[in-house]
C-alpha cells in the first residue's frame, strides 16, 4: 500500500480543486454524495490501494465539489477491517485526505445502543472511543507528517462538540452524547459483551471510525463525530436487537438505518468556521423518524 501513489492518483483527478473538509460517510449514508454541488466523482478503482467496498450501502468513490460554497471532499464508501483488510487500508483515504491538506474530518457511522436509554434513530455526538478492534493503522514505520505517539486525550474536538451541545440546546433539538466502541466483527455482540461494553463506559458499538480518527488525529486533523444509533444492542432490550446487517444499515431492513431524505447534512464557511447538520431522517419499514436537524458551530480557530 502506497499513500503516495494514492495521493498523486487524487490529486490528479482533482486538478485545481483544493477540498479543505472530508467527509466519511456511514451505512446508508451513501446519497449525501448526490448533495454535492459540481461533483467530480473518482471511483475507487482509479485509486491505487483502494479495493471496492464489499457492505451495502456503501458506494465506492469519492466525490469532490462543494456544499454551501465551501470546498468538501466525500468517501462514499469505507474499507471494514472484517472485510479482511489491514488498519492502513482501512485508514488510506485519510492519510490522503492529510495529503491534500484537509483541516477537518468529518466521521459518520451507524451503530447499535448499548446506553440503555437509547432508542432507534437517536444520534450520538460521539466524545470518545474505544479500540476493541485491537488493531491501529499507525503501527509499523511512520508515514510522512505523522506523529509516532500521538497524544489521544481529545481524539474527538472538544470545541467542536461544545459549540455543537450548544446549539442543539437553544435549538431544542435531541442530541445524546457518549463513547463509541470499535469491535473488529462481523460477528454482532453478545449480550455479554454487550454487558461488558456497558461496564467499560462504551454507550453505542460499531466496526468502523476508530481507524480513520487515529490516523487523522496523527495528522493533527480535527475530528468531529456522529453515530446514528439504530437499534439497541444485543440484550439491552431482553430480544437479540433489531440488527440489519454488519453495518447497521441497510434498505429494507426491519431497522433501516440513517435513510433519505438528507437535505443538507453539512456546510461549512470557513471563516468563521460553520457546520450546519441538517434533517437526517432514519426510516423503519413502520415509519420513518426524524433524528437530527440544524447545527451551527462557529469555533474561535480558523481551520
Amino acid at each position: 500500500m502506497s499513500v503516495g501513489a494514492a495521493l498523486d492518483a487524487v490529486r490528479r483527478k482533482l486538478g485545481p480543486r483544493k477540498p479543505r473538509v472530508a467527509i466519511v460517510l456511514g451505512s446508508g449514508l451513501g446519497f449525501l454524495a448526490d448533495e454535492i454541488a459540481d461533483p467530480l466523482r473518482i471511483l475507487y478503482r482509479d485509486i491505487p490501494g483502494f479495493p471496492e467496498p464489499g457492505v451495502a450501502g456503501h458506494k465506492g468513490e469519492l466525490v469532490a465539489g462543494t456544499l454551501e460554497n465551501v470546498p468538501v471532499i466525500v468517501q462514499a464508501g469505507r474499507f471494514h477491517l472484517y472485510e479482511g483488510h489491514s488498519a492502513s487500508v482501512a485508514a488510506l483515504p485519510v492519510r490522503v485526505f492529510a495529503g491534500l491538506g484537509i483541516d477537518m474530518l468529518i466521521v459518520t457511522n451507524a451503530a447499535g445502543g448499548v446506553r440503555r436509554t437509547f432508542r432507534a434513530g437517536s444520534l450520538m455526538l460521539i466524545a470518545d472511543h474505544i479500540n476493541f478492534m485491537w488493531r491501529n493503522p499507525l503501527t509499523g514505520p511512520s508515514e510522512p507528517g505523522e506523529e509516532r505517539f500521538p497524544v489521544m486525550h481529545e481524539p474527538y474536538d472538544a470545541e467542536l462538540r461544545a459549540l455543537a451541545r450548544t446549539v442543539a440546546r437553544e435549538s431544542g433539538i435531541p442530541l445524546e452524547e457518549g463513547v463509541y466502541a470499535g469491535l473488529l466483527g462481523p460477528s454482532y455482540e453478545t449480550p455479554a459483551e454487550v454487558r461488558m461494553l456497558e461496564r467499560l463506559g462504551a454507550d453505542a458499538v460499531g466496526m468502523s471510525t476508530v481507524p480513520e480518527v487515529l490516523a487523522a488525529r496523527a495528522r493533527g486533523i480535527r475530528c468531529l463525530g456522529f453515530s446514528s444509533i439504530t437499534n439497541p444492542a444485543a440484550g439491552i432490550t431482553g430480544g437479540q436487537g433489531d440488527r440489519p446487517h454488519p453495518g447497521r444499515g441497510h434498505q429494507g431492513s426491519p431497522a433501516q438505518a440513517v435513510a433519505v431524505p438528507l437535505h443538507r447534512f453539512l456546510t461549512f464557511p470557513l471563516q468563521p468556521f460553520t457546520l450546519h447538520a441538517c434533517h437526517m431522517v432514519v426510516g423503519t419499514r413502520a415509519r420513518r423518524q426524524r433524528i437530527a436537524t440544524l447545527f451551527t458551530v462557529q469555533p474561535s480557530r480558523v481551520l
